[in-house]
């Protein structure tokens, strides 16, 4: 997926957040987003089960309720992200940084939490 397509997901999906009738969950499983930035992005709800997220750039990211079922977030940065209620059953989180993460009722069950920073 380019830059210029995870916008248009994500514009989408703030709008489904927001209530318009235009807006649109965003569903980025399977997605490669390896090394992007999404900085302070509302992912709020969204699925990215078995997504690519090594060494992304995730701090202070919304990702309440997020579906990350066996997704790669080797190396992730997650510093300041809330991770409440998110499913990360046998994601990859080897390495990841999660100072400052909130993982209130996260399933954490299988995850490779292996040098991850907590």
């Amino acid at each position: 997926m380019t830059q210029d397509e995870l916008k248009i997901v994500l514009d989408l999906h703030k709008k489904y957040l927001d209530g318009d009738l235009k807006g649109q969950k965003a569903n980025l499983e399977g997605v490669d987003l390896s090394h992007v930035s999404l900085r302070y992005a509302d992912l709020k709800g969204v699925n990215l089960t078995n997504a690519n997220l090594r060494g992304a750039n995730l701090e202070g990211v919304d990702l309440r309720d997020v579906n990350l079922l066996f997704t790669n977030l080797r190396d992730a940065n997650l510093e300041g992200a809330n991770l409440t209620g998110a499913d990360l059953r046998y994601a990859n989180l080897t390495g990841a940084n999660l100072r400052d993460a909130n993982l209130e009722g996260a399933n954490l069950t299988g995850a490779d939490l292996e040098g991850a920073d907590l």
